[in-house]
């Protein structure tokens, strides 16, 4: 018989790629561990791990396996939720936010949940949905694309780009600009992979004959401190950089592009949506029409 134990040693293991890290989670010891692989896998008649010397790497099979044990102990884990709290909400997630979202919208959005235990990694977009495919997160809000076949993605709030500077730049204040305008300009950019990043390659960086010294930062506050220093311009989300915006610490360049983008949701298509995080895709949704 298959059981609930071996499951999690299973899991554990898909998601950390070693039985070192799954026996610290599942607080067993490394042997046991081992042990319990072994057992699964000869109760299954089939290796669920390529062995690649130091890692264990999900083969087919796991791949199979990963999202059907993943859903069973989604649903255990909401049974003994239910029933130790009374029927009431409780329990914990494991969310992703990106950037922009992650440091200007998901603490208000936490703030209206109280009863929410959250465990949250803030990244860029493509690293979230990277771990939402390995089922490292229960789901992920990002400003990027998905690129994962095997999630999907719910629209939630819009925003714009905005090309930004700091008041003492060149552009700064100049009516009747044009992207050519923009040439020679020093930019300070997110790094590659992030939503931010993404949409500058995409839908700005072509209007661009030549740019000049291009920074890279990781993180939305970091761009806006080096603007702010004269390092160059920006391309920042509108909720990001509204409070800079409203108190003259940035301007906006405007050069006649409209740049908007949409924010989502994202989770794993085999993914169990237990109460918890059914609820917490609610109150975004909330929040979307509020």
């Amino acid at each position: 018989m298959i059981t609930l134990k071996q499951l999690q040693v299973f899991a554990s293991i898909a998601r950390h790629g070693n039985l070192g890290e799954a026996a610290e989670e599942v607080c067993l010891s490394r042997g046991a561990v081992s042990q319990s692989l072994s057992e699964l896998e000869r109760r299954l008649g089939s290796p669920l791990f390529d062995r690649v010397h130091p890692r264990l790497q999900l083969n087919d099979q796991g791949r199979r396996l990963q999202p059907l044990a993943e859903d069973v102990l989604s649903r255990v884990a909401e049974i003994e939720h239910q029933f130790e709290q009374g029927g009431e909400l409780a329990g914990s997630l494991c969310i992703g936010a990106s950037q922009t979202i992650g440091n200007y919208l998901l603490p208000a959005l936490l703030a209206r949940q109280p009863w929410l235990q959250a465990a949250v990694t803030i990244t860029n977009t493509q690293t979230l949905c990277d771990m939402v495919a390995r089922f490292e997160l229960d789901m992920a809000l990002i400003e990027g694309e998905n690129r994962h076949d095997e999630l999907d993605t719910q629209d939630w709030l819009q925003d714009e780009m905005l090309i930004v500077a700091g008041p003492d730049h060149s552009l700064a204040g100049q009516p009747g600009l044009t992207p050519a305008c923009l040439a020679g300009c020093d930019w300070v950019l997110r790094e590659p992979r992030s939503g931010s990043r993404e949409q500058f390659d995409r839908q700005l960086a072509p209007h661009l004959d030549r740019m000049g010294r291009m920074l890279e930062l990781n993180t939305p506050e970091a761009v806006m401190q080096g603007v702010e220093q004269g390092l160059g311009l920006a391309l920042i989300s509108r909720l990001a950089a509204s409070d800079r915006l409203a108190r003259g610490r940035l301007v906006v360049i405007d050069v006649g592009l409209s740049l908007p983008r949409t924010l989502k949701l994202v989770w794993h298509r085999q993914k169990y949506h237990s109460a918890l995080l059914r609820r917490f895709v609610e109150t975004c949704c909330e929040q979307a029409g509020s």
